[in-house]
C-alpha cells in the first residue's frame, strides 16, 4: 500500500492570540509511505541532511504513537518526506510531521480515529495546540482547553487576505528557546490590552482586514521573542512603518505580513526569502 499525506504549514499566536490562534498556509509538506519498498526513512528539501533516517523523526515516532493507542503493529514500510516548510523557522514544521504521521497511521491501519482524538494525540506530542489544530483542521482556528480536553472552533479566512512569510535564511530559533524568554508575570495593563486585541483578531482575519494592523499587536510574547533577534526586531519595525500589518510567525524567527491596501511588504535585500502564500481551507490529506 502507497499512501500520501499532505500537510500544510501553520503560522500560530498570531500577534495577541498566544497559544490558542493559528492559520493553516497553502505551503505544504508531502509525506508518503509505501508498504512494498524496502523499509527506510529518506528527506527531500527543506531538512535533507539533518533529519534523522533512523526512525526517529517526529513522523516515524507518530506513527509508532497511533499504532500503540490503535493497539495493532505497523508494517515495515519505506517513509520519504519532501519538505516545503522550513525547519525551526515558527512555521509548524513540527506540527506538520507529527500530523503527517498519526494521519497516515490512522489510514495505513484503519484505526479510524476522530477528528479531535488525532487533535489529542498531536498536542501530546508536539505541545502545541494552536499549531496541529491548524495543521489538522485547514482555515483559522481558535484551540482552547476545556473541561480537560482540546476544543477547537474553525473559520473561513477572509477571501482576499494576502499573507506573506519572511522568511530569515540564516536565523534559527528553537520553540523551547523563544519559549524559555518569555515573562512568568506580566502586568494586568498588558494583560488587558492583549485581551483587546484577541477579541479583534477573528474579525479582522475574517471580514475586516482593515484592522489587522491593530489587532495584531501584542505585549504578550512578541517583544520578547523579537528581543532574542536584533535583526529580525528590525525588519519587524520596518515593515510596520511601511503600513503593512506584521507579527511573529509563531515562535519565530519568521514574520507573517499581510499585504493589502495598507501597502506591500518593502524589498528586505539579501538573507530573507519572501513568501506569498494564500491560506489553506483544509487541513492535512491523505491520497
Amino acid at each position: 500500500m502507497k499512501l500520501t499525506a499532505l500537510v500544510p504549514a501553520t503560522a500560530a499566536n498570531l500577534g495577541p492570540g498566544f497559544d490558542c490562534l493559528g492559520l493553516a498556509l497553502d505551503l505544504c509538506n508531502e509525506v508518503t509511505i509505501d508498504t512494498d519498498a524496502p523499509a527506510g526513512v529518506s528527506w527531500q528539501g527543506e531538512g535533507a541532511g539533518e533529519l534523522p533516517t533512523d526512525g526517529s523523526d517526529m513522523t516515524s515516532l507518530a506513527m509508532a504513537l497511533l499504532a500503540r493507542e490503535a493497539g495493532l503493529p505497523l508494517p515495515p514500510l519505506a517513509l520519504h518526506g519532501l519538505n516545503r516548510i522550513p525547519l525551526e523557522r515558527g512555521l509548524g514544521s513540527s506540527a506538520a510531521a507529527v500530523v503527517a504521521g498519526l494521519c497516515l497511521a490512522d489510514r495505513l491501519l484503519g484505526a479510524g480515529l476522530a477528528l479531535e482524538r488525532l487533535l489529542e494525540i498531536a498536542v501530546d506530542v508536539e505541545g502545541h495546540a494552536d499549531n496541529v489544530a491548524a495543521a489538522l483542521f485547514g482555515g483559522l482556528v481558535i484551540a482552547y482547553r476545556f473541561d480537560e480536553r482540546w476544543e477547537v472552533e474553525t473559520l473561513v479566512p477572509y477571501p482576499a487576505l494576502r499573507p506573506v512569510v519572511l522568511v530569515p535564511e540564516h536565523v534559527r530559533l528553537a520553540t523551547a528557546a523563544a519559549r524559555g524568554a518569555l515573562p512568568r508575570d506580566v502586568p494586568l495593563a498588558d494583560a488587558a490590552f492583549n485581551a483587546g486585541r484577541a477579541a479583534l483578531m477573528p474579525l479582522a482575519l475574517t471580514h475586516r482586514p482593515d484592522l489587522l494592523r491593530a489587532a495584531l499587536e501584542d505585549r504578550l510574547h512578541q517583544p520578547a521573542r523579537l528581543a532574542l533577534v536584533p535583526e529580525v526586531r528590525q525588519v519587524f519595525e520596518r515593515v510596520r512603518e511601511a503600513g503593512v500589518p506584521v507579527c511573529v510567525s509563531g515562535a519565530g524567527p519568521s514574520l507573517l505580513a499581510f499585504e493589502g491596501e495598507g501597502g506591500t511588504v518593502p524589498d528586505l535585500g539579501p538573507g530573507w526569502r519572501i513568501l506569498r502564500v494564500g491560506p489553506r481551507a483544509i487541513g492535512a490529506e491523505i491520497t
